[in-house]
């Protein structure tokens, strides 16, 4: 039970810092903040993502990308471009870490506004980093694991970011439903985001890129949304008077 919880915790957490930080933040500037919260949420998302924490900088520049040159062989991560999903999974993996060490010439227009901790980001992406993240993870396993099969989940854990990076662009790029009709072919899936904060609706976010919510009808609950709201309220965030918001369809 003990792995179980660990694991429903880091799936949740990290998929939180992903979606609020990396995302709408970072990618899109749907809500703004000052320098010294956004080192606090550089370093929450470095705590809940561990050994698959990702650059803020280069998640932006690349998902921006994603948007610019969707379903097109430039797009960082289209299914059209791989044999399956983790041949697709590679490629966005060494698209993202090119991008980061700055082995791809990217045009200044994706490089506007983004969130900037170089040292930061040097500790978090290093090899030593992720080794010791793995280390904790593993000795929790051997603490906790009631049985062998539990270590199934393992690398799962390890490499979490990139599975949830898949199951929306290879899934949502190939199945689900589409309230708007967009020269692309993002799709919303519905039944599965009780497991992706908001995320599984892509389609949304494709006609809406920089909405607050992802949801637009109303059984499409973002549940991220409401915590967004609520930093607002507290002043952590601002949120733009012009802020798209499209829900209850």
């Amino acid at each position: 039970m003990a792995i179980l919880i660990f694991f429903g915790a880091i799936w949740y957490l990290s998929l939180f810092s992903q979606t609020f930080f990396h995302h709408r933040y970072a990618s899109h500037g749907a809500f703004r903040m000052n320098k010294g919260w956004e080192r606090f949420f550089f370093i929450f998302t470095y705590i809940t993502q561990g050994s698959h924490y990702m650059s803020p900088r280069a998640y932006a520049i690349m998902h921006r990308l994603h948007h610019a040159h969707t379903d097109t062989e430039h797009d960082p991560h289209s299914p059209n471009f791989s044999s399956n999903i983790f041949s697709m999974m590679w490629r966005t993996k060494k698209i993202y870490t090119d991008i980061y060490k700055g082995k791809i010439e990217v045009e200044e227009k994706f490089t506007k506004n983004l969130p900037e901790w170089p040292a930061f980001d040097r500790w978090a992406n290093s090899t030593l980093s992720r080794a010791l993240w793995v280390a904790a993870y593993v000795a929790f396993f051997i603490f906790f694991a009631t049985s062998p099969w539990w270590f199934l989940l393992l690398p799962v854990i390890i490499t979490m970011g990139a599975f949830h990076g898949a199951i929306i662009n290879w899934f949502a790029h190939k199945f689900g439903y589409k309230n708007f009709i967009l020269k692309n072919t993002s799709e919303n899936l519905f039944f599965i985001d009780v497991l992706m904060l908001g995320e599984s609706y892509h389609n949304n976010h494709h006609k809406y890129p920089s909405s607050i919510n992802f949801g637009v009808r109303w059984h499409e609950i973002d549940p991220v949304y409401p915590i967004i709201l609520l930093l607002s309220k507290l002043r952590i965030i601002k949120i733009p008077k012009l802020a798209t918001v499209h829900q209850a369809m």
